[in-house]
Parts: C-alpha cells; sequence; structure tokens
C-alpha cells in the first residue's frame, strides 16, 4: 500500500512538472514565431520599397534606417515590424556609415 501511494504521488509530481514545462516551451515557441514573423514583414517591406520608392542616400532615420521617399515625396522608414514610420524632414539625420 505505501508503494502504491509513493507511486502516486510521484506521477502527480511528474504530471505537474510536464505541464509546467510544456507552458513555458510553448509561450518560448509563440515568441520565436513572432520574431520570424515581424523580420519576415520587414524584409518583404523594405525589398517592395526600395523597388517602388526611391532612397534618399544622405539621409538616415532616428536609430541610422533607410529612407525612402514615396510617391507624395513623404518621407519614411521601415521598422522591425514591417511597418512605415513617416517622419518629417526635420528629423532626418546625416548618414553615418
Amino acid at each position: 500500500m505505501k508503494n502504491i501511494v509513493k507511486a502516486a504521488i510521484v506521477a502527480a509530481g511528474l504530471f505537474a512538472a510536464s505541464y509546467s514545462y510544456a507552458q513555458s516551451v510553448g509561450q518560448d515557441v509563440k515568441k520565436t514565431a513572432k520574431k520570424v514573423g515581424n523580420k519576415t514583414a520587414e524584409v518583404a517591406s523594405k525589398g517592395a520599397s526600395s523597388v517602388v520608392d526611391k532612397k534618399y542616400d544622405g539621409k538616415a532615420g532616428p536609430n541610422n534606417e533607410t529612407i525612402f521617399i514615396d510617391k507624395n515625396s513623404a518621407y519614411y522608414y521601415i521598422n522591425k515590424k514591417g511597418k512605415r514610420v513617416y517622419i518629417p524632414k526635420e528629423q532626418l539625420r546625416d548618414k553615418v556609415e
């Protein structure tokens, strides 16, 4: 009888440990998938912008991002999530090589 109780306690402990481990692995997978999705969106947006719009060679964004000029002469850069961030000409910086 004592062995059955010990086995049940060990089994319950293993079940609880495996459940918490699965939760943490699931969170890691979710974060990694989000990072991969954001990077894919960023690369796709930069590729499309470089084909469609003109690059502004002498200037850069706040964190040294490449600046593009769209058909309406608006200045923007692509952020880490692949979105266009429009900025006024006064906020452009000289490009640092």
